[in-house]
């Protein structure tokens, strides 16, 4: 299994992959397409096999310092005055957990995000220590009304760049 770039035959697949890891969380189909058609650099999927399943996917892309998007919202575009890079989601098949692939993807976004300051994100479902291993920490600067439609467990994150 590799990830690779997403494609757009595959949001099907990662819209399905979604609502089966976390329905309470819901995204729509346009949504999802907008992130990859703003910024395919930051949209991978992993797959089973080639032309199979997929098996996890990651969204990412530039954001304003601070300011990520509400959950189930259109970027409109990518801001000039980007200054943070914004990991969205990193979904893999539950049976899959534990075997690397997450750190592979992580890894991959973390290299793109070496252009920005920062790199921020919401963690979900008590995942803050999980996203501690790669340098987040709990961070201020995000209105909790912002993070309420994450859960009563959303967390903003925040990793400078090491200079």
């Amino acid at each position: 299994m590799q990830w690779r770039e997403m494609r757009e035959e595959d949001l099907t697949g990662v819209l399905d992959l979604a609502d089966r890891v976390h329905p309470e969380l819901p995204e729509r189909f346009e949504v999802i397409a907008e992130k990859r058609r703003l910024y395919p650099q930051g949209c991978l999927v992993l797959e089973d096999a080639p032309g199979g399943a997929l098996a996890g996917y990651a969204i990412s892309h530039p954001i304003r310092e601070n300011i990520p998007p509400a959950l189930d919202s259109f970027l409109g575009a990518i801001p000039e005055e980007a200054g943070q890079y914004y990991i969205h989601d990193v979904v893999l098949d539950p049976e899959l957990r534990g075997g690397g692939y997450a750190r592979q993807a992580i890894e991959r976004l973390l290299a793109q995000a070496e252009g920005f300051p920062s790199a921020g994100l919401v963690s979900v479902y008590g995942t803050s220590g999980f996203w501690s291993r790669f340098g987040f920490a709990p961070a201020p600067g995000v209105a909790g009304q912002k993070l309420a439609a994450y859960g009563e467990d959303a967390v903003w994150m925040r990793r400078d760049r090491t200079l």
